[in-house]
């Protein structure tokens, strides 16, 4: 029988996990200054320069999911939406709640069931998963803009699957 960690163990883990990608962090401030360097000593040589900026640019990318991680990772859980770790998935009849609950999420999700004429829709928001099951909308080439603007997120958040737990 495998034995549970105790709260101990688990936050002395989770600060490791914490320092490792602080480390991480720091090695990539000093990658993202270097590049910088030899940027500048290489000049503007246009595919080179292209090249490495887009690479810096990456490595900005990588440092600020970093960032957020270890910024969730730190925060404490008191009112979130984990019971003793395990994530929430709330499951709305209607639209609307749907739209409210799941508005600013981090990744969304959706299905088009034509079969069965129904639309699925899945947002990520604060370690929980939010769902709708109902009618799809009639213009479906718009779907992702439309749910985009509808939850106030990014186009490129929303993808057409599904977001399970585990």
């Amino acid at each position: 029988m495998e034995r549970k960690p105790n709260k101990n163990e688990a936050l002395e883990a989770l600060d490791f996990i914490i320092n490792v990608l602080k480390e991480h962090e720091k090695d990539l401030d000093r990658l993202i200054s270097q590049l910088g360097i030899i940027t500048e000593s290489l000049g503007e040589t246009g595919e080179i320069t292209g090249k490495i900026e887009k690479i810096e640019d990456r490595i900005t990318t990588l440092q600020g999911e970093i960032t957020n991680l270890i910024k969730y990772l730190a925060t404490p859980r008191g009112s979130t939406a984990y019971t003793q770790g395990t994530p929430v998935n709330v499951k709305c009849r209607q639209w609307e709640d749907f739209k409210n609950l799941a508005a600013g999420a981090e990744t969304v999700s959706y299905l088009l069931k034509e079969a069965e004429k129904s639309f699925q829709a899945d947002a990520l928001k604060n370690g929980r998963i939010v769902s709708y099951t109902g009618e799809f909308p009639q213009n479906t080439s718009l779907l992702k803009l439309w749910l985009s603007k509808e939850l106030d997120v990014t186009e490129e958040v929303v993808f057409e699957g599904a977001l399970n737990i585990g």
